[in-house]
């Protein structure tokens, strides 16, 4: 199954939040946008001041980030991708969602059957009215 992660999704499943998406065991393929490593990243590096998470903790938070995303075909935040998502959309998608999204009709080219895992209920509502199965928000 190849299916596309953002980071809420992605975040879900390698940090064992509750309510991650029961697809993950079935994805053969993920796939995503760079921009998911900044977006990862990022939080943890909030996370260490608003929880706050040990040295240890975020060392291996991160660790962990980078290891889950080796498995994962990134495409880059190219110029294709940044026209795609500057151009309108059916439903409403802030500026980060919209690379997603764009990314994601991308991979449609390079993937056969690709669905979009999110826990973003504006991504979601955006990528089913641009024709892709959403797991993860109902």
């Amino acid at each position: 199954m190849n299916v596309y992660v953002d980071s809420s999704a992605f975040l879900r499943v390698v940090l064992a939040e509750p309510e991650s998406i029961r697809i993950w065991p079935d994805i053969t393929q993920p796939v995503s946008s760079q921009l998911i490593r900044l977006e990862c990243l990022r939080t943890i590096d909030r996370a260490r001041v608003v929880l706050p998470l040990t040295d240890r903790e975020v060392a291996d938070r991160r660790a962990t980030i980078l290891q889950k995303l080796e498995a994962f075909d990134l495409l880059p935040v190219d110029a294709g991708v940044l026209e795609l998502a500057e151009q309108p959309f059916p439903t409403l998608v802030g500026a980060l969602d919209a690379i997603h999204l764009a990314t994601a009709m991308l991979m449609r080219q390079r993937y056969d059957d690709v669905s979009l895992a999110t826990h973003d209920d504006e991504l979601a509502t955006a990528a089913r009215a641009v024709g892709f199965i959403v797991h993860g928000v109902s």
